[in-house]
């Protein structure tokens, strides 16, 4: 404290009562000015009167206000977070004469985290803080404004795969390390949660048991399910048992932090694995499904998924049917479910068959409507002669339509009498009109077999007529061989001149003995119409023919005489 009169009674002055008084008042001014002054580096309290876009004025009690720069209160996002006559506590870092107090709110902030990081047992210390964004390696966890580093791997026990969901996550940490020198500090969320959890498991496998209705919270969603925390321990809900119906993805019905209740399907103790069960907490709907929907019920359901075999309808949720694609259509051949029906059709169908075992209903779509191939079998009856258009073509043979929805199949061995088909579009081409025979009707298969060669009668069957063991033919050669000549005689059918029989001297091959194209003339040595085959002889024909010539010479002497065809059948006969 000053005292003005004594200097004024140093400085060999008198005293003057009027000046006595001025110096009093001015010593208490100066005396009161130096208390208010606040200390410098000391954090002290004030409430924000003004914000401007530079500055934000704070009232600390003072005759002038102190100043805080406004980029101290901006966020991530540059937004202000500081309103007029909120208290806040600042740090006087100097007083400057034309703007008078210049405050900090960071510093206040900086050094009262420390203090509370101190406090908290330095290294060890157990410290609340708040997650506040992803960086690299880990998180960014602010304690009072002081960013503290917490790795990825101590954020949980078993860290979610979507980072995001930690962000603004506010509770207790450990600090694992500490500089204040380098501002370091490192946290761990996992040793929190570790020591919680291993008290916690402790009572919470002591009490649990198979079948038992247990209530939990949903950790994290996989693929393939979630883990729900029993407290303490962690159970292991799997897709399939999440509920009666369909699940798509876990994800779909399931969130991190949600509260569930389920029933303890396996427990082993020893290892301590637990799997879980949501739907066996609820009734089950195969249950009551023979009496709901007995055989050919008509009921209504929702295509719910598609398979190329067939397609997957909800009667109710939990039960489900297939319509198989061979029960979409009397008519049509359907190949694949998803040319019938799509996801989300409504659809009618009838039940024809339950499996409670394997929990399976067979349903039928066709049924639905009148089956056409009842009456197929009265309208085309075997032999009947029908005409249609070629719509496909197969390796096997060809299919024709017969009336909207029926297709009669022509196998590639019935277009044909004599020529062999490799392949129907070698004769035909699709959408040609074609006339068939009925060969056949199978209601129960559904199929129906025609013929285009028995629209004419087999040239085969009247083979052993026309051409008669005896009998002298002429035909052009079709191909040569090395055992043969093969030689046709009409459309369709062919005869064997074997090497052996095309003369009386050796002939070592037959492609030395003719070309193709040559008009060879033979005798009929035997048909086997079955087997689709005759047989020639050139050899027997000039035996014959030799011998007929030696007859006619001796008949000119008076002897009896006999006519080729004779000679021929006793020439077959002397080889037999």
């Amino acid at each position: 404290m000053v005292d003005f009169k004594r200097l004024n009674t140093d400085n060999g002055e008198h005293e003057d009562p009027d000046f006595e008084q001025q110096s009093d008042e001015f010593a208490a001014l100066f005396n009161e000015s130096i208390k208010e002054r606040p200390e410098r580096d000391k954090i002290i309290e004030g409430t924000v009167v003004r914000v401007d876009q530079e500055t934000v004025l704070v009232d600390i009690g003072l005759k002038s206000e102190g100043i805080v720069p406004i980029a101290e209160f901006r966020d991530a996002n540059g937004e202000v977070t500081v309103q007029v006559g909120e208290r806040i506590r600042v740090l006087m870092t100097r007083e400057d004469g034309k703007k008078g107090y210049i405050l900090s709110k960071k510093k206040a902030d900086y050094l009262v985290a420390w203090e509370k990081i101190g406090d908290a047992g330095q290294e060890g210390g157990i410290i609340e803080g708040t997650i506040t964004a992803k960086v690299n390696g880990g998180f960014s966890v602010d304690i009072c404004g002081v960013q503290a580093f917490l790795p990825a791997s101590q954020v949980d026990i078993r860290p979610s795969s979507d980072s995001d969901s930690y962000i603004g996550v506010t509770g207790k940490f450990k600090v694992i390390k500490l500089n204040q020198r380098r501002d370091n500090i490192v946290l761990s969320r996992r040793a929190i949660l570790e020591e919680e959890r291993s008290s916690a498991r402790d009572i919470t496998l002591e009490k649990l048991e198979e079948g038992q209705i247990v209530e939990g919270v949903v950790k994290n969603v996989t693929d393939y399910g979630a883990f729900v925390d029993l407290g303490g321990v962690d159970g292991l809900l799997h897709v399939s048992d999440l509920s009666w119906g369909r699940v798509g993805k876990p994800a779909d019905v399931l969130k991190p932090g949600q509260q569930l209740t389920a029933k303890v399907l396996k427990f082993d103790r020893t290892k301590g694995k637990i799997s879980l069960g949501v739907k066996q907490t609820l009734p089950d709907p195969w249950l009551d499904v023979p009496n709901k929907y007995p055989m050919e019920t008509r009921i209504k359901g929702r295509v719910v998924s598609l398979m190329e075999y067939g397609a997957f309808v909800e009667l109710e949720p939990g039960v489900e049917g297939l319509i198989h694609v061979s029960e979409m259509s009397w008519t049509k051949r359907v190949r694949r479910a998803s040319d019938v029906l799509s996801v989300g059709d409504e659809v009618e169908a009838i039940v024809l068959g339950i499996d409670m075992g394997n929990r399976k209903i067979s349903l039928g779509l066709k049924q639905i409507g009148e089956n056409p191939w009842k009456n197929i079998a009265e309208k085309y009856s075997v032999g009947t002669k029908i005409e249609g258009q070629i719509k496909n073509m197969t390796d096997f043979g060809m299919f024709i339509g017969i009336e909207d929805g029926i297709d009669g199949l022509v196998h590639v061995s019935d277009i044909s009498w004599t020529k062999r088909i490799k392949h129907p579009g070698d004769v035909y081409a699709k959408g040609d009109l074609v006339q068939a025979v009925v060969l056949k009707v199978d209601v129960e298969n559904e199929r129906l077999s025609l013929g285009i060669k028995q629209l004419e009668p087999d040239p085969w069957s009247v083979a052993p007529t026309t051409y008669r063991p005896g009998t002298k033919v002429t035909g052009k050669v079709t191909s040569l061989t090395d055992f043969g000549v093969f030689v046709e005689l009409e459309e369709g059918i062919e005869g064997l001149i074997h090497v052996s029989e095309l003369s009386r001297e050796k002939v070592p091959s037959a492609k030395a003995f003719a070309e193709v194209g040559d008009m060879l003339e033979a005798v009929v040595l035997n048909v086997d119409p079955k087997e689709r085959r005759i047989s020639l002889s050139i050899k027997a024909m000039h035996a014959a023919t030799e011998k007929e010539e030696f007859e006619q010479y001796l008949g000119s002497q008076g002897k009896a005489t006999s006519n080729l065809g004779d000679l021929l059948q006793q020439e077959l006969n002397n080889k037999k």
